[in-house]
C-alpha cells in the first residue's frame, strides 16, 4: 500500500553515499516517506552502463513514484535538476542543497571552480582516490565555524559504506567539467528551494542566487553560518525549511 505521507528522495553529491543524509532523514521521517538513494556506483551500488548526468537522472527516476520532492545536494542537485526537466510528471518539487547550474567558473560564469583545479582533482584522483575524496571533503567545510567537528562527521560517513568506484568517481567529475544547465533552467516549472551555505567555497553563494532568480518558481535560503554541508552543520533548520516548502 502506499505511504500517505509524501516521498521525499535525498541524492548525496560526488563520491559521497546516502548515509551522509543519516540526520535529515530521522528529522524528516515523521513528516515524509524519506528515501535516501546511493548513485550509481557509490555505496555499494554496481555502476551504471554509462556515466552520463542524464543517465544517472533516468536511473535515479526509476527508482522514484510519480510526484517524489526530490532532494540534490551538490552534484546530486545537478542530478536533480536534469530529472525534474526530463520527468515532469515524477518531480512534483525540487530542493537544491549547495548545487549549482555549472561547477567550473569561465568567463561569462565566475561562481565556479577554475577549471585547472577541477583537472588537478582528476589527476590526483587517478594516484590516490582516498586521499583525493578526504581534501575534498575539507573543501566542503573550509571557513565556517566547527570545521574540524563536521570534517569529522563527512569522513565517518564517507566510511561508513563502501567506497564509489574509480568509473563512477572519474563519470562524476566529467559531469562536473561538463555540466551546464543554465539555458534549460528556465523551463523547470516545479516549485523550487534552494538552500546555500554563505560560507561555501566549492559552489559559492552566488550560484544559489542565480539559481533563484533564473527559476520560474523558487525561493532561496542561506545559511550565513553554513558552508557547502548545511543538512549536517544546520540538520534542523534545514529539515523546518524542507517542512513548510513542501506543505505550503
Amino acid at each position: 500500500m502506499p505511504s500517505p505521507k509524501p516521498c521525499l528522495a535525498l541524492v548525496h553529491g560526488w563520491g559521497m553515499n546516502a548515509r551522509v543524509f543519516d540526520e535529515l532523514a530521522v528529522l524528516l521521517a515523521a513528516a515524509f516517506e524519506v528515501r535516501a538513494l546511493d548513485l550509481p556506483g557509490h555505496g555499494g551500488r554496481d555502476d551504471a552502463a554509462g556515466n552520463t548526468l542524464r543517465g544517472w537522472a533516468d536511473e535515479l527516476v526509476q527508482q522514484l513514484p510519480d510526484n517524489t520532492i526530490l532532494l540534490g545536494w551538490s552534484l546530486g542537485g545537478q542530478v536533480a535538476m536534469r530529472a525534474a526537466l526530463d520527468h515532469p510528471h515524477k518531480i512534483a518539487r525540487l530542493v537544491l542543497l549547495a548545487s549549482t547550474p555549472k561547477f567550473v567558473a569561465t568567463e561569462d560564469w565566475p561562481h565556479g571552480m577554475a577549471p585547472a583545479d577541477l583537472q588537478d582533482f582528476g589527476a590526483a584522483l587517478l594516484a590516490d582516490q582516498q586521499a583525493t575524496l578526504l581534501r575534498f571533503l575539507s573543501l566542503q567545510t573550509r571557513g565556517m565555524p566547527g570545521q574540524k567537528t563536521l570534517l569529522q562527521r563527512l569522513r565517518q560517513t564517507l566510511q561508513a559504506a563502501p567506497p564509489a568506484s574509480a568509473e563512477a568517481l572519474a563519470g562524476g567529475l566529467a559531469m562536473l567539467r561538463d555540466t551546464d544547465l543554465r539555458a534549460e533552467l528556465p523551463q523547470l516549472a516545479q516549485p523550487v528551494l534552494v538552500l546555500h551555505g554563505a560560507l561555501d567555497t566549492l559552489t559559492p553563494p552566488a550560484a544559489g542566487a542565480w539559481l533563484a532568480e533564473a527559476l520560474p518558481r523558487a525561493r532561496h535560503i542561506a545559511f550565513c553560518r553554513a558552508a557547502h554541508a548545511p543538512h549536517l552543520s544546520h540538520a534542523d533548520e534545514v529539515a523546518a525549511a524542507i517542512g513548510r516548502f513542501a506543505h505550503d
